[in-house]
């Protein structure tokens, strides 16, 4: 009989690996049909969609493994890395889907959501005040027009399959949407800003950097506080916090 592993489990979801199929289950069915819809529309390498049923998505597992993960070694050449770039390129010039990600939160929503975090983080003593205030200074940046693309919303480098130098697929669809393709961007090369040149190689056009290093900040201090309450740790080496402390 196949082993079971668990991938990742919360109150929200879980992940479970059984052989050769993942499992995910989700107390909100929106995530799975936009995952599902998402990978339909995506030109990029998806895994396939094995069943479905009510709060459970069952998908073919991808050859290849992970350029890496947050808070670990990268793995990869930088052609592989060059590679994940292009084809992040080729997703964001694809038609937009129907709706907004998480990627196309509106400035003003942002902004908001981001100021109450901050002072959370600072009034619950998770974070020291000039760390906050200086980050927030530097996410300033991502407050800006940007033109709508096709995004994934949560383009971890975990989510990112190759073997060799070509990409195999991409996971994780749940998050997708109209939004910033530098958020994209940003996600990916979250704690490995040494291969943010080879994706952008890759990538094939100029991006604003002080954008990318916006992104770096606004993602991990949204998210610290919600990590740290869901059994993860934002604060292990390479992780969030030291994305944060990176902007001092």
């Amino acid at each position: 009989m196949d082993e079971v592993k668990v991938v990742v489990a919360h109150s929200e979801r879980a992940t479970l690996r059984v052989g050769e199929m993942f499992v995910k289950v989700d107390a909100d069915q929106a995530r799975l049909d936009v995952e599902v819809e998402a990978m339909a529309l995506a030109p990029v390498p998806t895994p396939e969609v094995l069943w479905r049923k009510p709060h459970v998505l069952a998908i073919a597992a991808l050859p290849g493994a992970t350029l890496g993960r947050l808070g670990g070694p990268s793995t990869g050449s930088p052609t592989a890395w060059a590679a994940a770039g292009a084809a992040v390129r080729k997703l964001h010039e694809a038609p937009l889907p129907p709706r907004p990600g998480q990627a196309g939160r509106s400035i003003t929503a942002l902004a908001a959501e981001l100021d109450d975090e901050c002072e959370r983080l600072v009034t619950n003593g998770v974070l020291p005040a000039d760390l906050v205030t200086r980050n927030r200074q530097v996410a300033e940046a991502a407050f800006r027009p940007w033109t709508a693309a096709f995004t994934h919303g949560d383009l971890q480098i975990a989510h990112v399959f190759v073997d060799g130098d070509e990409v195999t697929g991409i996971i994780d669809w749940s998050e997708a949407g109209q939004g910033d393709p530098l958020y994209d961007l940003a996600t990916f090369t979250l704690g490995h800003e040494e291969h943010l040149a080879d994706v952008l190689a890759g990538y094939g056009t100029a991006v604003d950097l002080d954008v990318i290093h916006a992104w770096w900040s606004l993602r991990s201090l949204l998210i610290v506080r919600w990590l740290s309450e869901h059994g993860f740790d934002p604060f292990a080496p390479g992780c969030e916090v030291d994305v944060l402390r990176s902007h001092m």
